[in-house]
């Protein structure tokens, strides 16, 4: 990963690498700051081997506490700024993470004051590094973002010799198909050739412009970003996607690419300002990160992409799978996930794991340079998704069609795809659980135009109690992520269950979108 910048700001140190908030920052200033960060963290004793973690939203700090940790060897641990104290509180822990680098604010949230919370139950946690405008007082275990950088301007530091095959870059959860939070670990390898490769099939150039909205702290923002550096492009950082924003942006950087999730190229399309603005330097993007329906994937190309792809991908697989090309019959660049990654296989596996012909449905499991080292300090998680002869198991169902294409079906477990965001429901519904007026809850998915999914938590009360939707809500609260506190509430008398004493979900689903499609008709 410290190769990619380097190599563009040796050969083209003034060429633009970030575009920010009206601030156009050039390659060979990125890698002098970069440097300086790098020998700032060396001084405080971070090295290879180390996690420094990144609690922050798109913008040049993050980038640059990207490229330093690779130039020390050390590996990122990329967090969401929504994230709750517990859930920050378990990933810092379960990654060991050395330093944080995190806003002094997010979202009305005093990030410093929370650290310093919780530095208490973090015994590996050293620093925070804070990013942000205020003059404030630190101790010697707060720094400035600002101020850590100016102090390594000009020093130096022992460059890492890194194994790309072997060496960790990143760290990244996901609950995956158990709904419990997992560290996937990915190499220099893993990430550079995956996003080099989607680079490749998109055509990217080193004149192009990508516009990064989706989070940096998530696979597909990483992936963006990196899939920009190995081509030497320039990326335009949007610190917190709003569709309007985005497509003003678009217009005044003339961004040639765009990437994103289904719900954000929907919400653009919705915007009514599509039509008003000259959006032609538009040439190419990748949409991703749930399922895109035919008509939506055409509506984009005919009227804000031209050259839009569909791609398949996880966490674990760095993320690309496969993903659609240019020359791709037009029945394929719209009904399928496309053609794999050169190098990369698919297996499509039965229910008793033997893999199946062209044709046939089951659960894509994937082997290649893509697939991640695996879960950190989860040796037995990691065994278990493996087959015997290396084969990733997605938990997602697809086939393989005759001509090599991918088609993805569903998902094998019950995982909410909200906008951008994955929503597992036993977390939520462990929450619910807790409320004292709370006798049993499950959650489903409910279609919704915009986002994709919404959540819907069904609560069953302890007899006797009196509980709105409204205070079941405000329970969650702070207790999650915002973007998984329940966008619908329906109490039930009974759950439909099964014979052996499990609720059935699909028709538990089933009755919540009758009835919400009853009430909207």
């Amino acid at each position: 990963m410290g190769d990619l910048l380097d190599r563009v700001a040796a050969e083209q140190p003034d060429r633009p690498v970030l575009s920010c908030l009206q601030d156009t920052v050039s390659y060979g200033r990125t890698e002098l700051q970069a440097r300086a960060l790098a020998a700032a963290l060396h001084n405080l004793g971070i090295g290879a081997g180390d996690r420094i973690a990144i609690d922050l939203p798109n913008g040049p700090e993050f980038v640059l506490s990207a490229v330093a940790a690779a130039n020390l060897g050390a590996a990122i641990v990329p967090l969401n700024p929504a994230y709750s104290a517990h859930e920050l509180q378990f990933m810092l822990r379960n990654s060991e993470a050395s330093v944080v680098i995190a806003a002094e604010e997010y979202e009305g949230q005093d990030k410093l004051e929370l650290f310093e919370r919780l530095q208490f139950n973090l015994p590996d946690l050293q620093y925070v590094v804070t990013v942000g405008e205020e003059d404030l007082w630190y101790d010697d275990r707060i720094f400035q973002f600002e101020d850590l950088v100016s102090s390594g301007e000009g020093k130096s530091y022992p460059r890492a010799r890194v194994d790309p095959e072997e060496d960790v870059y990143a760290i990244l959860y996901t609950a995956g198909t158990t709904g419990k939070p997992k560290g996937v670990m990915l190499t220099h390898a893993n990430l550079v050739r995956t996003n080099g490769a989607t680079a490749e099939a998109l055509g990217l150039t080193k004149e192009d412009k990508v516009l990064i909205a989706v989070p940096m702290f998530n696979i597909f923002g990483l992936g963006a970003l990196i899939s920009a550096l190995t081509v030497g492009a320039t990326v335009v950082l949007m610190e917190k996607y709003e569709a309007a924003s985005a497509l003003k942006l678009i217009v005044e950087t003339k961004a040639t690419v765009v990437q994103g999730a289904p719900t954000m190229f929907a919400q653009q399309l919705r915007s009514g300002m599509i039509d008003q603005l000259d959006l032609s330097s538009l040439r190419t993007g990748v949409v991703a990160g749930a399922p895109v329906l035919d008509r939506l994937a055409r509506e984009i190309r005919e009227r804000l992409v031209p050259g839009l792809e569909i791609a398949y991908g996880l966490t674990e697989t760095s993320p690309t799978v496969s993903i659609t090309r240019r020359n791709d019959p037009a029945e394929k660049r719209n009904y399928t996930a496309g053609r794999l990654l050169e190098g990369v296989e698919v297996r499509v596996l039965g229910d008793d794991g033997a893999a199946l012909p062209v044709e046939s449905i089951g659960e894509l499991a994937v082997r290649g340079f893509n697939v991640m080292k695996g879960y950190n300090r989860q040796p037995e998680e990691t065994h278990r998704s493996l087959t015997e002869d290396g084969f990733f198991r997605t938990g997602d169902l697809g086939m393989m069609d005759e001509d090599g294409y991918l088609h993805i079906v569903g998902r094998k477990q019950d995982t909410i795809v909200r906008g951008e965001y994955l929503i597992y429901p036993r977390e939520l519904e462990d929450l619910l659980r807790l409320h004292p007026a709370v006798q049993e809850a499950a959650v489903v998915g409910v279609a919704d135009e915009v986002l994709g999914e919404l959540t819907c938590a069904c609560v069953m009360p302890v007899e006797g109690a009196i509980v709105t939707g409204d205070e079941i809500k405000e329970f969650c609260q702070g207790q999650i992520a915002q973007y998984k506190v329940p966008d619908l509430v329906r109490f039930v008398d009974a759950f439909p269950m099964t014979g052996s004493g499990k609720i059935r979900r699909v028709e538990l689903a089933r009755m919540v979108r009758a009835e919400r499609g009853a009430r909207q008709s």
